[in-house]
């Protein structure tokens, strides 16, 4: 997998097309893992945000892919940004307030409530001024799957900083979702 997608980052011929039957499931988990937090009947379904997730990515040409977990960090990132992007048009559209999706209880201490994307959004971007590394945790954890070891080796960190990372992004996100 590594190897393709150094060939997909090199623009050689036909390396999508190999490295796509070889991460459609995962990324289609993901996919569904991420719109279970969306609200009911929402427009967009799983497979339509792989195949706007993997078109976005197999159109970076000379992005440096460290392995498989770095490719499906930058997967979910992708996915977000995706969910973002349609749900501030569909607001912009109906001005009827946002999509309210369920964040975990990994993030949220009081045990999870409703919240919205938008406002989620907002705060991780907020985060990432103040501290991105933290931001890039919370990106690989909640929205990529990864578990804390995949996104310290992701981020080249060690298990104890992406601990302290995901610990303070953890209270700032919970801060910033209660303030607003």
């Amino acid at each position: 997998m590594t190897q393709l997608l150094q060939a997909l980052a090199d623009g050689v011929d036909g390396a999508s097309d190999a490295l796509a039957p070889i991460i459609y499931d995962e990324l289609h988990r993901l996919a569904t893992a991420l719109m279970r937090r969306e609200r009911d009947g929402h427009t967009l379904q799983p497979t339509a945000l792989v195949h706007d997730a993997y078109l976005r990515l197999a159109g970076q040409r000379g992005m440096e892919w460290q392995g498989r977990s770095h490719f499906f960090g930058v997967a979910a990132q992708a996915m977000r940004r995706i969910l973002v992007d349609h749900a501030r048009r569909r607001d912009a559209a109906k001005r009827d307030g946002g999509h309210r999706v369920t964040f975990d209880d990994a993030l949220l201490a009081d045990g999870g409530r409703p919240l919205e994307l938008i406002a989620l959004d907002d705060a991780m971007q907020r985060l990432a001024v103040l501290h991105a590394r933290s931001a890039q945790v919370v990106e690989l954890r909640f929205f990529g799957g990864l578990e804390i070891d995949e996104a310290a080796t992701v981020l080249g960190i060690g298990r104890a900083t992406a601990v302290r990372d995901w610990t303070f992004a953890r209270a700032f996100l919970q801060r910033e979702l209660d303030a607003g």
